[in-house]
């Protein structure tokens, strides 16, 4: 692992590392992170790997199983809950939008609009940073609404869906697909097409779920063959 040790120090690199191996699939929910393979692997001691994988399992990202750390297997129905709430906050956002109250602001969804035309021009890996910039568009969307509470809540149900949504890596198509959305669903609540603005946001939402949930279950069955060959 190449550093520089005066500037970053060691732990977040291999943090870092760790991190983006995990979220690509560098690294497989089925494979054991011992610490001695990982320091091998990283070219680094093992106090630094220890380090980050204490911060890994407090991310959600890691979980301990009886013979040791793993990546974070997801469970379905929880999945599906998570996701279920989702779409019951956006789609109050939406509705409160309809309205004409003063609390409405509407700067930062422009904001988003023009960083997501950026984005559909010059695509982004997929990843940690991605997977942040969708999920900013999304909580931007429903703070317009002005109910921070909602807006809290939803930041919330990302933190329980995001070690899930690591494990799905998008293809160029579906980044794409992502960026035109989002553009199109801001557009349309600029424009005060709001109900079709909605109508396009669940849809959004119901296809990242269907993504994500077979990344999942891909996730599990690679687990269970994995344990039944150890077994």
């Amino acid at each position: 692992m190449t550093r520089d040790r005066d500037r970053i120090p060691l732990r977040e690199l291999v943090y870092e590392s760790l991190r983006r191996d995990l979220a690509t699939g560098a690294i497989a929910p089925t494979q054991r992170l011992g610490e001695e393979r990982l320091a091998e692997s990283y070219g680094v001691s093992r106090t630094p790997v220890r380090e980050a994988l204490a911060r890994l399992q407090a991310d959600g990202l890691v979980e301990r199983q009886p013979d040791g750390l793993y990546p974070y297997r997801p469970r379905l129905d929880e999945l599906d809950q998570l996701y279920e709430l989702r779409i019951v906050l956006e789609a109050r956002g939406m509705q409160r939008l309809q309205t004409h109250e003063p609390t409405h602001n509407l700067d930062p969804v422009r904001v988003e609009l023009d960083t997501w035309r950026a984005l559909r021009d010059n695509p982004p890996e997929p990843g940690p940073a991605l997977v942040a910039a969708d999920e900013k568009f999304h909580t931007t969307l429903l703070a317009a609404a002005g109910n921070a509470a909602l807006a809290d809540a939803l930041s919330a149900v990302y933190v329980r869906v995001r070690p899930v949504r690591t494990l799905d890596v998008p293809t160029p198509e579906r980044i794409a697909t992502m960026s035109a959305e989002h553009i199109a669903i801001a557009e349309l609540l600029l424009a005060g097409a709001v109900g079709t603005a909605s109508n396009t946001l669940i849809a959004h939402i119901d296809t990242s779920r269907t993504h994500v949930r077979a990344r999942a279950e891909h996730a599990l069955l690679l687990t269970k063959l994995a344990g039944a060959v150890r077994n």
